[in-house]
């Protein structure tokens, strides 16, 4: 049976996180938990740490992990990931899963400082949506995918925004799609791999 691109964005950044030995691992802007559920039931991570700006998501989130009946390896923290916290430095990883579009344009800075200059995971991996596949999907040109997103990349755009990030805070990037792929607008998902460089790159 064919997957979901919910279920193959999933499957791409768990299988990222363990090809990279990424044990310890930050989910920013976790919302009502699809992400810290899948980790949680792999036996590979040792430390999950959720983060939300959003208590009713958070409140979700608590109620959905409890029935999984999962251990203590999850944590939740009800704030913002656009703020420096010394607390969430020490990760292996942090992931930006279909989060970064929910972030106002002028709000990318801070976001920026926190996590590649802040928290400064070994790690970092965001995906968001392929605008170029919008109209591919039924949505029109004048229309975003979700009323919360504050904006929709191009490919082009994904990839300057994060070349940008990367070479100002000492990372290297590659790029993915994520679901099918249209010869002409490639994949209905992007996906950014931040690596960061350097002698402690390992620490």
């Amino acid at each position: 049976m064919p997957t979901s691109l919910h279920d193959d964005r999933l499957n791409l950044v768990l299988q990222t996180l363990r090809d990279h030995g990424a044990a310890k691992v930050l989910d920013l802007g976790c919302g009502d938990g699809p992400l810290l559920a899948a980790l949680a039931g792999d036996d590979f991570f040792e430390q999950i740490t959720g983060l939300d700006i959003s208590r009713p998501a958070l409140e979700a989130c608590r109620r959905a992990l409890s029935r999984l009946s999962l251990d203590d390896r999850v944590t939740l923290l009800n704030d913002s990931f656009a703020v420096a916290n010394p607390g969430l430095q020490g990760f292996d990883a942090a992931v930006l899963l279909e989060t970064i579009e929910h972030i106002p344009p002028d709000r990318l800075s801070g976001v920026e400082r926190a996590v590649f200059n802040s928290y400064r995971p070994r790690l970092v991996l965001i995906t968001t949506p392929n605008q170029e596949c919008n109209e591919l999907l039924g949505v029109p040109s004048h229309r975003l995918r979700h009323p919360g997103h504050e904006f929709e990349w191009t490919r082009a755009k994904f990839q300057s925004w994060s070349n940008g990030v990367a070479g100002r805070n000492g990372y290297g990037v590659e790029f993915s799609g994520i679901g099918w792929s249209h010869p002409a607008f490639g994949s209905p998902s992007q996906m950014a791999l931040f690596a960061r460089q350097g002698a402690n790159a390992e620490a």
